[in-house]
């Protein structure tokens, strides 16, 4: 039998990291062998891994690279919210680690992304594209990373800025909404996640592929197979 990866888990007492910690539990192929939190010291807990996953908080990413540069060990970063300087430490340390950077790692979403693409493809400038997401009132950053994902998406085919619109409210998980505007008709793309244990299952999919890949920024398309022909 296969060993398990050993993963270390940053942002262990969050939301998204106790959703981790319990799928684990039950899961062989995965060994969580060190758990550590804002505030405590990443570099003695990344030692012993085979990857490190990330969901903690952005302004931790310098240290988060650093000690994984350190000690040569991939990345599995979930955490969003990044500034432009902070995404391009990520990038930077990609140039000798692999990591996976996602601004979410469901299966559905991911589908989203792709036929998000294709719908643009077709539909062309014809068809006024606009994003809606909603989310718990407790999610600081707006607009959530997966929208900005989708934008970027559909301003690349589309060459002009998608506009967002961001809704927090009750205890929502995660909904996004694409919508393509035309004459007499309207596309509406939309995914609606019911539990957090989508996002966690996976965030640790992404940790076992990364482990022995080539340097390089990976996403989660990648990992699923469905990123688009470069």
């Amino acid at each position: 039998m296969k060993s398990p990866v050993r993963v270390t888990l940053i942002g262990a007492r969050g939301r998204m990291g106790q959703t981790i910690v319990d799928l684990a539990r039950n899961d062989p192929r995965i060994d969580i062998v060190a758990q550590c939190d804002l505030g405590d010291a990443i570099e003695p807990a990344i030692k012993n891994c085979d990857v490190a996953i990330d969901f903690s908080n952005s302004t931790s990413i310098d240290e988060i690279c650093g000690a994984a540069l350190r000690h040569h060990k991939p990345l599995v970063i979930g955490t969003t919210g990044h500034s432009p300087e902070q995404r391009k430490v990520i990038e930077r340390a990609a140039k000798s680690l692999p990591i996976v950077f996602a601004s979410n790692f469901s299966v559905g979403v991911n589908a989203l992304f792709a036929l998000s693409r294709r719908a643009a493809e077709i539909l062309g400038s014809e068809f006024a594209p606009r994003i809606v997401e909603t989310h718990h009132k407790m999610k600081k950053d707006a607009p959530s990373g997966t929208a900005k994902t989708l934008g970027e998406i559909l301003k690349e085919s589309l060459k002009t800025e998608i506009p967002i619109e961001s809704i927090r409210e009750g205890d929502v998980v995660g909904e996004h909404t694409v919508t393509f505007v035309g004459l007499g008709e309207r596309l509406e793309l939309t995914h609606r996640a019911g539990s957090r244990e989508i996002f966690a299952l996976g965030a640790l999919r992404g940790g076992q592929w990364i482990v022995g890949k080539p340097a390089g920024l990976y996403s989660m398309q990648e990992v699923l197979g469905i990123a688009p022909t470069k």
